[in-house]
Formats: C-alpha cells, sequence, structure tokens
C-alpha cells in the first residue's frame, strides 16, 4: 500500500526534496491549503513578502547568489500578473526558479468566479514550461519535471498552477525521485583542435565574457585563458554580474550599450572569442551596428539560443565553459609553445597601461576632486560605498545613473560578489538584495538603488527587517527618474522633463523605512560619508541610509 497523503502535504514534501529550503510567497485564498500543510513541514522556511513582484525577486536574488534551485507561491491571477514583471527578470537572467500559483477548484473555475483566470496562458511567455495539475496522482511527476527543467541549461523558471481540490485531496501516491541533468560537457577532441587551430591562427584575439562564467564557476579559468594569450577581455554589454575577475591583469571593464562605442572598441581585432553570452546586446535603436564588418567570432556556451543569434559563428560550441576552458588553455599552451608564451608577455605588457586596473587609479582621483560638492557627486557616493564595504561583502547594484562608476570602482573576486539589474525592469535591486542576503547569512550585504528604481519595490524593506538581516539599503536621492531625464535630452533635445521628478512632494525614503522597522539615516553632506557608511556596513541588522545626490542632468 502507498502511504496516503494530502496534495499540500506532497507538494511541500516534493520541494524540500528538491532541495527547497526557503518557500517565498504571499498567501491568498487559494494559496490557504499550502499555508495549513506548512505547520507540517516545520524545516521548510516561508518568507513573506508584500506584493507579489517582490516574492519572485526575492527568490530571483536567492537563486542568483547560491546557483540554487528557489520555489516561489503567488496568488491566483491578479497576484501572477504582479509577479510577471519580476518573472521576465527571471527569465533573462535564466534563475532556476518553481512558480506556482494556487488556482480556483477544477469545475468552479468554468463558473468564472472572481480572480479567475487562464494561468498557464499567462505564465507561458515568459517560463520554460508552463502546467495545471489535474491530477493528484500526476503531481510528484510534475514537480519533479519541473525541477529538472528548470535547472538544465538553459536554467529558467517554470510554472505549476496548483487547484484547490488537488492540494485538498488525499490519495495514496509514489512521490518519486529526484534528476539534475549533468550538462558539463565538453567538446570533441576534433572541435578543441580545431578551436585551437583558429585561436592560434589570430594575431589581435579578444575575450567577450558573460553571465554563463558565474552559472559554470569559470572566472579563474577565463582569466586563465586570457593571460595565455595575451587578449583582452571584455564583459558583455550586459555586465549583471561577476563574469570576469577584474584584477586580472588582460581585464578592460564591461562593454557598453552604445553601438557605435563598441564597434570603435572591438575594430582592432581579429577574432572575438565569445565566453558564455549574448556579447552585444544593445537598449536603444542605432544606424551603427555594434559588430565590426568581417570580425570572426567563436562562441562557446550552453544556452543555445545565445550561439549565434545574432552574427554568425565560425566556430559555435554547445559546451560548458568551465569544462572547455580547462582542456582548451593546456591545449593552447602545448600547441603554441614559446612562441605563444612570448606573444601573450607582449600582449599582457601592453595591456598594462590601459587594463582595468591602470585606469581605476586616475578615475579615483578625478573623483575625489568631487569630495566638498553639494549636493554631494554620486560618483563620489559610489567610490565611498566601495571604500567602506568590508572584504567580503556582496553589492546589489541598481544605482544606474548613480552608480554608473561602480564597475569601474569595485573588483569581481568571486561569482557571488556582484548583482546588478539584468533586463532593464527596475525595482528588482530591493528585493533581489533580500534574497541574496538569505542565501548567504555570513555575509554583510550592500544594496545601492536608485530613488526611482527603490519606489518600484520599497514594501521589500520590510521582509528584511522582519528576519533581522545584515542588509544596508543605499538610496542615492536625485529627486527623480535622471536616466529617462537624460535620454530625453539626449535622443530629443527637450529639457521639458514631465513626469520625471520626485519634488512636490519629496519622498521621504528614511521615514519610509523606520515605518517598516529599519534603522535609518539621512546624509546630506559628503563628510558624513565615510564614517556612516563604515559603521552601517558592520552593524547587524537592516538599515537603510537615504543618501541626498545631485540630480543635475
Amino acid at each position: 500500500m502507498k502511504n496516503r497523503i494530502t496534495g499540500r502535504s506532497a507538494f511541500l514534501a516534493l520541494l524540500k526534496d528538491e532541495g527547497i529550503t526557503h518557500l517565498f510567497g504571499n498567501p491568498g485564498t487559494t494559496e490557504l491549503p499550502i499555508m495549513h500543510a506548512l505547520k507540517d513541514h516545520p524545516d521548510l522556511t516561508y518568507v513573506m513578502a508584500m506584493q507579489e513582484s517582490l516574492v519572485v525577486a526575492i527568490a530571483d536574488g536567492f537563486s542568483r547568489a547560491s546557483g540554487r534551485l528557489v520555489a516561489c507561491n503567488v496568488h491566483v491571477a491578479p497576484g501572477l500578473g504582479n509577479a510577471m514583471g519580476s518573472l521576465f527578470n527571471a527569465s533573462f537572467t535564466g534563475t532556476p526558479m518553481i512558480l506556482t500559483a494556487g488556482q480556483q477548484e477544477q469545475g468552479h473555475g468554468l463558473m468564472e468566479p472572481v480572480l479567475y483566470g487562464p494561468l498557464v496562458r499567462m505564465a507561458e511567455p515568459v517560463v520554460k514550461w508552463a502546467v495545471e495539475v489535474t491530477r493528484l496522482e500526476d503531481l510528484p511527476r510534475i514537480v519533479r519535471r519541473a525541477a529538472k527543467i528548470a535547472t538544465t541549461p538553459p536554467t529558467g523558471p517554470v510554472f505549476i498552477s496548483l487547484p484547490g481540490d488537488i492540494l485538498n485531496a488525499e490519495a495514496g501516491i509514489e512521490l518519486g525521485r529526484s534528476t539534475r541533468v549533468d550538462t558539463r560537457v565538453k567538446p570533441s577532441d576534433e572541435a578543441l583542435q580545431a578551436l585551437v587551430a583558429r585561436i592560434l591562427k589570430a594575431e589581435r584575439p579578444v575575450i567577450i565574457a558573460g553571465d554563463e562564467i558565474v552559472k559554470s564557476d569559470a572566472l579563474r579559468e577565463a582569466a586563465a585563458l586570457a593571460e595565455t594569450l595575451g587578449a583582452p577581455a571584455w564583459q558583455c554589454s550586459t555586465p549583471y554580474g561577476a563574469h570576469f575577475l577584474s584584477e586580472s591583469p588582460c581585464f578592460m571593464g564591461a562593454l557598453s550599450r552604445l553601438q557605435k562605442q563598441v564597434r570603435e572598441v572591438l575594430s582592432p581585432y581579429d577574432l572575438m572569442i565569445v565566453l558564455g553570452a549574448d556579447p552585444l546586446r544593445m537598449s536603444v535603436y542605432s544606424e551603427v551596428d555594434p559588430m565590426p564588418e568581417g570580425l570572426p567570432m567563436l562562441q562557446i556556451g550552453l544556452v543555445d539560443w545565445d550561439l549565434a543569434k545574432n552574427y554568425g559563428a565560425e566556430v559555435a560550441l554547445k559546451a560548458d565553459v568551465r569544462e572547455t576552458l580547462r582542456a582548451l588553455v593546456p591545449a593552447l599552451t602545448a600547441a603554441g609553445g614559446a612562441a605563444l608564451e612570448a606573444r601573450a608577455k607582449r600582449g599582457i605588457a601592453a595591456l598594462a597601461s590601459k587594463n582595468w586596473t591602470a585606469r581605476r587609479a586616475p578615475l579615483i582621483e578625478q573623483i575625489v576632486k568631487a569630495k566638498d560638492r553639494s549636493p554631494i557627486d554620486p560618483d563620489y557616493l559610489s567610490l565611498q560605498i566601495v571604500e567602506a564595504m568590508p572584504d567580503n561583502a556582496i553589492l546589489v547594484d541598481e544605482g544606474l545613473t548613480s552608480g554608473r562608476q561602480m564597475l569601474a570602482l569595485r573588483p569581481h573576486r568571486d561569482r557571488y560578489g556582484y548583482h546588478a539589474l539584468a533586463s532593464g525592469g527596475i525595482g528588482w535591486g530591493l528585493p533581489a538584495s533580500i534574497g541574496v542576503s538569505m542565501a548567504n547569512p555570513d555575509r554583510p550585504v550592500v544594496c545601492y538603488s536608485g530613488d526611482g528604481s527603490a519606489m518600484y519595490s520599497i514594501q521589500a524593506l520590510w521582509t528584511a527587517a522582519h528576519h533581522k538581516l545584515p542588509l544596508t539599503v543605499v538610496i542615492a536621492n536625485n529627486g527623480g527618474y535622471r536616466i529617462i531625464k537624460q535620454r530625453l535630452l539626449a535622443f530629443h533635445g527637450d529639457n521639458n522633463y514631465v513626469g520625471m521628478d520626485f519634488a512636490d512632494p519629496p519622498v521621504d525614503f528614511a521615514g519610509i523605512a523606520k515605518s517598516l522597522g529599519l534603522e535609518t539615516m539621512r546624509i546630506t553632506e559628503a563628510r558624513e560619508l565615510p564614517s556612516a557608511l563604515s559603521s552601517a556596513f558592520k552593524r547587524p541588522g537592516a538599515k537603510l541610509i537615504e543618501v541626498v545626490v545631485d540630480g543635475t542632468v
């Protein structure tokens, strides 16, 4: 006889067996069966956020900072609708996530009751797989399949609709077992030798690195490739993670999303080696193509959609980045011999005066000149944050215009030390930093956010205070949507900033945070920054520092 179990308890047991430790959610009536079952699963931590978009963003941050599968549960149709922006973000970054929503009981949904909606159809455009459970006996197979799909590269979110009658039913069912697909594959010997030959043929190769460096834990291997070739390495144009070791002598920084500028950067090279990235994802349209005409490309990664997506590749290898580089670097060394070693030394020497490290010192000197400005210069605020952060701190960055120099100031040293907005859907940073902190309880976390971004998700601060997280949120308050003002002026020559200011009335971020349970501080003078930031970053608990910065366009 199979053990009899309710659908609600089976669902939670299945999640736990798939490695889930936290269930992120916002409960509604259709989720009450799951809330009812939680008392029988005290080892599963329920994390409540005050709106569904925050629920998904917190789970997204947890996964990005740990590499683990996450699960979140939201309310029926309006709740899933609230979650869609954050679900789009999670899809963009390939976050392995099981998102579930309670659904009206089967049959009752046919009556189109209040809150009913076609959940599967709603979720399908932004997930890898969407399904509704129609028999309790199918629940284990569906959850197991969902976990497998979410965690198999290209990773990404999946969605399960959970009707109330399924959750409340009881049956004798077999829960099955968890499966993970091992995709740590490297190229065939023939493909590897072709790759070696093509790379050695190039005289001026350049490397572009992306998020699969983080997912495959290939930071050291990517740096080794660059140093073996003496080739410059850039982060791709969407640098939302620690995609390369900043202090490598070959690291140059991140490509911009300005087509003309990127084309000029890449024009001197005769081969582009792309490691786990969509290398030239742009933002605003330009008549200029960022890819120099005739520049050959080699591409390695497991996200096959990105392989030769926009530009043809001479070699496109669907393979794990780290495993490929572990085989490729020794093969290059053996085939290239003394000539390659000499070329690498020359290349590294030529980069010494213009690499990331070399450019950092004069940048700091330039920024420090603004230390007495009032209102506070946002670049100076970024510098003070970097200098005050503990060495083991994690930075979650949604500073946008106020954080424009952050990537040039703070070095990437480990794959989970830096996380930034990826898709462009603002409001991710505050809730994501909560998930990042929960995934790394022994590391302090600093969230740097613009004021416009913060107002998309400000109520997430309650969750940080409730869980007493070692999290410090720094909000750069420039009184409006500065990035939109900049683009209106740059693209249209218009400085009539309608709907872009928070001046009448101004937003009191410190007051909001205090009402949500955080320790707060408001800073208007630059001289207060060093001591205030250093002290806050070292103290336990959730804190918010509002810094009034210059909003000049």
